[in-house]
Order: C-alpha cells, then structure tokens, then sequence
C-alpha cells in the first residue's frame, strides 16, 4: 500500500528527492514519514511529519539538509534531500501510522560516493 520511488547513487553534496503514496484506504493517518537503515545496520528515524498540522521533525544529523513535506490530497510524502553526505547512505523505507497499525514501504537505496 506504500510505494516509494526516487533513490539512486548520488556524489556527496548532491540531491534526491524520495517520494511515497499511500494507495487505497488508510483509516486515521497520524503522520507520515521516513526511517532509514544504514550499512551498520543501525535504523534511524530521519523525519516524519504529523497529519494533524503538518509540523515537521528531524533527526539532529539531517536538520537543515532535508525538507519533508506532504500532498494530503495525494497521500503523499516527499523527502527533499540536499547536500548529502556520505554517511546518509542507507535504505529508507517510508512509514504511515495509522488506526489499523503502521504501514511499511518496500525501501529504497540511497547511495552516497565520497
């Protein structure tokens, strides 16, 4: 029901721009956002933002570099991605809280070059 699309290799200080619809009906969405999982393993919370009022919050290490924004008429959530590091590199996967639990994207690789 998440579809994600917009990773790929980039060099560091590049751009991507994730994207992530919610298809069909999604009972009482609280937020939307992304996780990503790094080379080491280590699963990350890199931002979200509420479906109540549209506040965003980052994680310390993106704040200032990624934007994440929503389209409630799309179900959408975009993650602006810019002046990527090396150490951004990792899977993202989209997640949607909702009423009839939290949905999970498939994931897409982000690969920084150095």
């Amino acid at each position: 029901q998440l579809v994600e699309s917009g990773g790929g290799l980039v060099q560091a200080g590049g751009s991507l721009r994730l994207s992530c619809t919610a298809s069909g009906s999604i009972p009482g969405i609280r937020a939307m956002g992304w996780y990503r999982q790094t080379p080491g393993n280590q699963r990350e919370l890199v931002a979200a933002v509420m479906a109540s009022d549209g506040t965003p919050n980052y994680a310390d290490s993106v704040k200032g570099r990624f934007t994440i924004s929503r389209d409630a008429a799309k179900n959408t959530v975009y993650l602006q991605m810019d002046s990527l590091k090396p150490e951004d590199t990792g899977v993202y996967f989209c997640f949607v809280p909702s009423a009839s639990g939290i949905l999970w994207g498939q994931g897409t690789q982000v690969t920084v070059s150095s």
